[in-house]
């Protein structure tokens, strides 16, 4: 599972041959949380509140770049690292 971007001890991965909808995981400590990309609405799981706020902020901001990522991840191709959160 490629990792597209990490910040403030957050990791952000995606797998290749993932299931729709388009989405994201958030891992953070022992936590994990799977993101729509096109909603930013939680599919599956629990972040805390203030990385969960850190998140939806840099998956707002990096939208666009999310769902090329999505594409290559369904492609087989290596998913392009995405800038994280400043």
């Amino acid at each position: 599972m490629p990792t597209i971007s990490m910040f403030y001890g957050i990791v952000i991965q995606m797998f290749w041959k993932e299931h729709p909808p388009p989405h994201f995981h958030a891992l953070y400590a022992e936590y994990e949380v799977l993101i729509n990309i096109q909603t930013l609405e939680v599919v599956k799981g629990y972040l805390p509140r203030r990385a969960m706020v850190m998140v939806l902020e840099w998956a707002n901001e990096h939208r666009a770049e999310l769902m090329e990522a999505w594409n290559q991840c369904v492609h087989m191709q290596p998913p392009q690292k995405i800038e994280p959160l400043s």
